[in-house]
């Protein structure tokens, strides 16, 4: 394979000749270019991208890590990354790990490898003390509470969104409120945990560990979530559910066995999909293209910065 050395000797010139007419650099005369030019035609000569890189110190490549590509959450995330890379011509490399820490770590990987500039972790498997060890071969954005860390976050306030939504529930009459999520682990679970705990404590009520199913990501799980409610001794009133997906499939499966949404089973959802407007289901809204936007921003940036968003409130018809 030509390099840049073999180019040089075709064309009788230096090295560095060849190297400024190869980046358009001036002050190469007209005699030399022409033979450098011709050098490289009759080579076939192609540039390599990944010595560029190294002579730049930037590949213009950010990895984003997430555990699915097809989940509304994080599509949603993607697109705000990706408009910001866009617009910054960056190139993204997209890591889907189903929260396999092998997967992750590969990503981790790249970046110790200088073979991308940064990384987005949009929800990890890693424990932070993975993670911190690799802030020194480049920026890492987490989308989760991490103040006192020396990384960047972007987030929402899980434990007071939650502590809202059961608080609303309480209000409205529910004593026996039940919460779907998508995994038990990770930080922003554990803040739904902790502040369902502090809740039932407060107003001293039971606490059901049947009341807390995981493994709710998607449309059809809906279903699987009202066969588990009813073959309780003591089903829930209520229930706040990881994402309108979800609940979109709750509020269809109790349509079809006449259940009566919200007199019989209250539903509150998250991230005000359009399909939560469409069936008319109560639901927070999240930031979440936005949240992209500021993740890519800091992921660009070596200062670490911090950023809460704000959610919405919207109240609907199944509560």
């Amino acid at each position: 394979m030509t390099n840049i050395r073999d180019l040089a000797k075709m064309a009788g010139v230096s090295v560095t000749t060849v190297s400024r007419v190869i980046n358009n650099h001036p002050y190469v005369s007209e005699e030399k270019k022409n033979a450098v030019l011709k050098a490289i035609q009759d080579s076939n000569y192609h540039k390599n991208i990944n010595a560029v890189h190294l002579s730049r110190g930037k590949t213009l490549l950010m990895g984003v890590v997430l555990p699915y590509s097809d989940h509304p959450y994080f599509a949603l995330l993607l697109k705000g990354i990706a408009k910001q890379a866009l617009e910054h011509n960056y190139k993204l490399v997209l890591f889907q790990t189903d929260y396999m820490k092998s997967r992750e770590l590969e990503a981790l990987d790249m970046l110790k490898h200088k073979q991308i500039d940064s990384l987005v972790i949009c929800s990890r498997s890693c424990h932070v003390s993975t993670i911190e060890d690799h802030l020194q071969y480049g920026p890492i954005v987490l989308c989760e509470n991490m103040k006192g860390k020396e990384l960047s976050t972007t987030f929402i306030n899980h434990y007071k969104t939650f502590v809202n939504a059961l608080e609303y529930l309480y209000q409205k009459g529910h004593r026996n409120i039940g919460y779907c999520i998508g995994r038990k682990t990770g930080t922003n679970s554990r803040q739904r945990e902790l502040a369902y705990s502090n809740f039932v404590n407060k107003y001293q009520l039971e606490y059901n560990q049947e009341y807390i199913i995981d493994q709710c990501l998607y449309f059809e799980d809906g279903e699987k979530v009202l066969k588990r409610i009813l073959g309780m001794t003591n089903t829930p009133s209520a229930l706040i559910v990881t994402n309108d997906q979800v609940a979109a499939g709750i509020v269809t499966a109790c349509q079809s066995l006449d259940i009566s949404i919200p007199k019989q089973l209250a539903i509150i959802g998250f991230d005000n999909q359009p399909i939560a407007r469409m069936m008319n289901i109560t639901s927070f809204e999240l930031p979440l293209e936005e949240m992209g936007e500021n993740m890519f921003l800091q992921a660009v940036n070596a200062e670490v910065t911090h950023k809460e968003f704000s959610v919405q409130f919207i109240e609907r018809g199944t509560v």
